[in-house]
């Protein structure tokens, strides 16, 4: 089960929202740099981290910062937010990120991502975030009309190397992971499958640990470690890929 230490930038900051909502947000004073650091330190091989800006612009906002967290730490990297074309992929891969993360763009065009799987092999991350069993897009502030397991469904075959699934609903609530629907979407899923929104404690991390799923490949871990409600010394210790 890998770990996903996150880090969301925001005007040059970390932050995190709830429910993704850009009007309920708080501000850390560490620095993306600085807290990408400290989870290299802490023995994390891998890190999630979205550019906010990005997500509502449709540029790669804060591709400098990210590529200095590159540059500093030899920790496995995937980015998201905003990626709507061929060239902010290349941007991102060209500084060494490890998977570049398709959401908005790849759900309103399905020839979009299979063209970008074609095109970076191994590179692509499929995001698809769900609230109520229908895909979010545009940054969650609108719902599409594609139910979530119709979707996959229809690009299962694409060459997404890697799938996060975010229930809207608990992400930056603490209230534990929807792991019944993560589950069903990893059981439809030709390719490994991540664990996104609401982890709240290290029992979390076990719980998802002890669904067994070999499809599921590992868990993101955002707010609850900015708050203190999960220590990043108990979280290492959960460390095994």
């Amino acid at each position: 089960m890998k770990i996903f230490p996150a880090i969301d930038i925001k005007d040059k900051k970390c932050v995190r929202l709830v429910k993704g909502n850009f009007d309920n947000k708080t501000e850390y004073e560490m620095s993306p740099v600085e807290q990408a650091g400290k989870y290299k330190d802490s023995g994390f091989k891998n890190l999630h981290i979205i550019d906010l800006d990005g997500a509502l612009t449709g540029e790669t906002v804060n591709l400098d910062v990210i590529e200095d967290i590159v540059k500093k730490f030899d920790i496995n990297i995937e980015v998201g937010g905003g990626v709507r074309n061929f060239d902010s992929i290349q941007k991102y891969t060209d500084i060494g990120v490890e998977k570049v993360i398709l959401g908005s763009a790849a759900i309103n065009d399905r020839e979009f991502l299979e063209n970008a799987c074609n095109k970076f092999p191994n590179k692509i991350a499929l995001g698809l975030d769900a609230k109520d069993g229908y895909l979010a897009v545009s940054g969650w502030k609108k719902n599409s009309n594609f139910k979530t397991l119709d979707f996959l469904k229809e690009v299962n075959e694409y060459g997404v190397s890697r799938l996060i699934y975010t229930d809207i609903n608990k992400d930056g609530m603490k209230t534990s992971p929807n792991f019944e629907g993560t589950e069903k979407i990893a059981n439809t899923s030709n390719f490994p499958v991540i664990i996104s929104g609401g982890v709240s404690s290290i029992e979390d991390i076990k719980k998802a640990k002890e669904l067994n799923n070999k499809k599921i490949e590992g868990i993101i871990v955002g707010k609850a470690i900015y708050d203190g409600d999960i220590k990043l010394e108990d979280l290492a210790k959960e460390i095994d890929a």
